[in-house]
Formats: C-alpha cells, structure tokens, sequence
C-alpha cells in the first residue's frame, strides 16, 4: 500500500478536482444530513433507533461514507491521501468510542486532536527542515523551496486556531449547532484562508518561473 507521494515527484496518477473535492467532502455532507434529519430516518427505518440521539447515527453513517471514500481513492490512484487517510482514522476510532460509550464528546474531539495533530506534524516537520505540506498539496501546484516552508508554516498555524475554535464552538454550543459549524463554518473559513495564500502560492510557483530563451 502505498501512501502520497513526494513533492514534485513526476509520474503519479491523480483523481480529477471534482471527483476528488467530492470524495473529501462527501462524507462530512453524509454526517450533516444524517444529523439533520436524524429523527426522520429514525421515523421511516425503526432499526435506527437503536442508535439513540440523530448525533449517533449521524456519527455511523459518517464512519461508514469516510470508508467508502478512502476505499474509492485506494481503488482510483492506488495511493492514499494523507490528510483524508489520517482524518479517516482518527473518525474511525473517535467514531467506535462514540457509539460503544454512547457519548458524543468523543466525536466532538475528533476535530480538534485531527487539526492538532496536522499542525504539530507541519510545524515539528519545519524544525528539522522538512516542507511536509509538499507531499500533501503538489498535486495541485508545484512552488518552490522557499515557498513550501511558508505555506507549511501558515498552515501548521492555521490548523491550530481551527482546534481552538473547535473548542470554543462544541464546548459552549449546543450539538446541533456544532455540526451545522462544522460544515457551514469550518469550510469557508478554510476556504477564504486557502484563497488568502493565493499571492505567495503564484509568487514562489515553479510553473511561473521565467523560461530561458
């Protein structure tokens, strides 16, 4: 099995952005219907019920859609992502804890340990003279050295104010309102943060270096 592959490494095959925005963001759509219309599916399918609260079976069925999406992408490049992979997992166990305890702390977590996590790994990768975030993002453009130290060092920050706000928003709002947070939230803050990198992502890429003549 293999896993993401290097900074500029040529050769690899990749998931069209579509297909790919789809297979990251699919199962968080799965969890937010799922928990929107909890009680519904609960309603029309009496076997549900068993789960309880809509959060527990927003919980499994988010469990479920994260599997089925790390297990197309395997299918698809025959690579795994590593952010998704890493996500994937820690849904999977925060997920089991979840249901087996029947408390919905451990899946409220999930976000915070996950962004921690990411940020540590960019952050201790810079100190020891690593640009982690290149084997995550390349794909989808190619920069320079430089340019891949300060993007990695943007996003080590910015995954750490995510878990704090993960913190703030499960802790002092009700359930409901930290998963419609989740989705109507977390993106566009991740969203308007990736497009405020868009001036150092042109300055520092390889594709606009100046070609000798």
């Amino acid at each position: 099995m293999e896993f993401e592959h290097a900074p500029n490494e040529k050769g690899h095959k990749e998931v069209a952005p579509f297909l790919k925005l789809a297979l990251e963001l699919g199962p968080l759509a799965v969890f937010f219907i799922a928990n929107t219309r909890g009680e519904q599916l609960m309603e029309s399918f009496p076997v549900l019920a068993g789960l309880g609260q809509p959060i527990f079976l927003a919980t499994a069925a988010f469990m479920i859609a994260i599997s089925i999406s790390l297990g197309f992408s395997y299918y698809l490049i025959r690579t795994l992502p590593v952010m998704p992979m890493v996500s994937g997992i820690v849904v999977l166990v925060f997920g089991a804890l979840t249901l087996y305890l029947h408390n919905e702390l451990f899946i409220k977590l999930k976000p915070t340990i996950v962004n921690v996590m990411f940020g540590s790994i960019l952050l201790g990768g810079l100190l020891f003279g690593k640009s982690l975030l290149g084997y995550v993002f390349d794909s989808a453009f190619r920069l320079d050295d430089e340019g891949w130290r300060k993007l990695t060092l943007r996003w080590g920050i910015f995954f750490f104010v995510l878990a704090v706000i993960n913190e703030i928003v499960w802790r002092n709002f009700s359930t409901d309102f930290w998963v419609d947070f989740k989705v109507f939230g977390f993106m566009p803050i991740t969203m308007a943060f990736t497009i405020a990198q868009l001036p150092l992502i042109n300055k520092h890429s390889l594709d606009n270096t100046p070609k000798a003549e």
